[in-house]
């Protein structure tokens, strides 16, 4: 999603959740490349694999990590040189699904990476997380951590105002204009920053397409289904509804990221629609807040709601590793318990798998629920065959809410981006 700040919703949203981190590469560990007792590893996880790593060691004297870390652009563009050169690490960076270059789909189909299907993990994870941690129906990537996207609420905002979190599509708009009328709108939509308009397109499409349909993306991927002549429309129809209700703060084109997050954190709006990884940048401007993730009404039927959540850059291993059984340790530690739980507590997110006894932030006990019930779908990106269609969508929302573009032709051109495939 977002190509600056989160890695994948097209390597945005994703990377967002993956890092902590920015340019620049980093060398720790000790002893030397090479040999059963030395793993060499490749990162994206700027701040968290740090910890893993120490945690590693720790339980497996005698071994020693020597890792790599830095941001996603610098690393995508060196892990398929690395790769094809027989110079890659023992275990790296993988992103879900497809759209950028370190991503599960481009680096298993040309043979790079190890199949991990026989691991004791890979027959856990939930539909979501599997179908973006597989190629062909084999699991190649270990992925620990997952987040979503849902409307984020100022709990003392709400009880100020009087109000109370909607439960349907039709409390939603009532909703907001009421919020509106108090002058406290409903929403922060700061979508200066272009990645930010697919996130609350992406918490409606999650209900209106993929709640009736959750064979949607292979009828894409099959040429039954199009983006034009499906409930994508209605998920575009209600988004500009939602605006015409007074859902968002004036002039969203003129506010960025970072200034719909202190609109959100401070009151002036009663929240803002985000994935869960806005909620701690909201508690450093407002430390005494209360910020709650719930997910977005589409319909007025809440049984059949839908939310979108994305699973994080996990950790695949080398294909051609002289070190594979330290290679699998490793990774099979980072999907442990105790890997997955200090990995996620670190990053602010969901472990991938429900039995790690994890205890999950207040605020994200509803996204909590979605997942272990099995009512998520990947951020609609990750499964689509190249990252024009993405591109394609963002400049299209932006052309729409200045009144440049209309919803049918921006669905058409992305219809035209995804046949031309990868």
């Amino acid at each position: 999603m977002k190509t600056r700040i989160l890695p994948v919703l097209a390597a945005a949203i994703t990377a967002a959740a993956a890092v902590a981190g920015c340019g620049g590469g980093t060398s720790v560990g000790s002893g030397a490349a090479g040999g059963d007792k030395t793993l060499t590893l490749a990162s994206v996880d700027q701040g968290s694999i740090e910890d893993v790593v120490k945690a590693f060691e720790a339980a497996n004297p005698g071994v020693k990590v020597n890792f790599t870390t830095s941001g996603a652009d610098q690393y995508q563009q060196q892990i398929r040189t690395q790769l094809s050169s027989g110079t890659a690490p023992d275990v790296m960076t993988v992103w879900p699904g497809n759209g950028n270059p370190g991503a599960t789909y481009v680096l298993a189909k040309p043979g790079y990476l190890l199949d991990l299907s026989d691991q004791p993990w890979a027959a856990k994870y939930p539909n979501a997380i599997k179908s973006v941690a597989q190629y062909e129906g084999k699991t190649y990537n270990a992925i620990f951590g997952q987040n979503g996207i849902g409307a984020v609420y100022n709990q003392e905002a709400l009880q100020k105002a009087g109000l109370t979190a909607p439960g349907t599509w039709t409390e939603l708009l009532a909703f907001c204009r009421a919020a509106a009328a108090k002058g406290t709108p409903a929403f922060a939509l700061g979508i200066q920053d272009k990645w930010v308009t697919q996130i609350v397109l992406y918490a409606l499409v999650a209900t209106a397409v993929y709640g009736t349909d959750r064979d949607f993306d292979k009828k894409m991927q099959s040429g039954q289904a199009s983006f034009a002549k499906s409930a994508w429309t209605t998920a575009m129809a209600k988004y500009q509804e939602m605006s015409g209700a007074g859902c968002f703060q004036q002039s969203p084109l003129s506010t960025s990221y970072e200034a719909s997050q202190q609109l959100a954190a401070t009151g002036k709006t009663l929240g803002l629609i985000q994935g869960n990884w806005v909620i701690a940048l909201l508690k450093k401007q407002n430390p005494s807040g209360t910020f709650t993730l719930k997910a977005l009404p589409a319909t007025d039927a809440p049984s059949g709601f839908v939310m979108p959540a994305a699973a994080g850059a996990g950790y695949g291993v080398n294909a051609k590793t002289r070190n594979k059984d330290l290679a699998l340790k490793f990774v099979n530690y980072v999907m442990s318990p105790e890997g997955m739980n200090l990995f996620v507590k670190k990053q602010g997110g969901l472990p991938s798998l429900s039995d790690t006894g994890f205890t999950v932030d207040p605020s994200l006990t509803e996204l909590s629920k979605f997942v272990t019930s099995d009512r998520t779908v990947p951020f609609m990106d990750q499964l689509w065959p190249n990252a024009k269609v993405q591109q394609t969508m963002l400049s299209g929302l932006q052309e729409i809410f200045s009144g440049q573009s209309t919803s049918d032709k921006m669905l058409a051109a992305m219809d035209t981006d995804y046949k031309a495939g990868t």
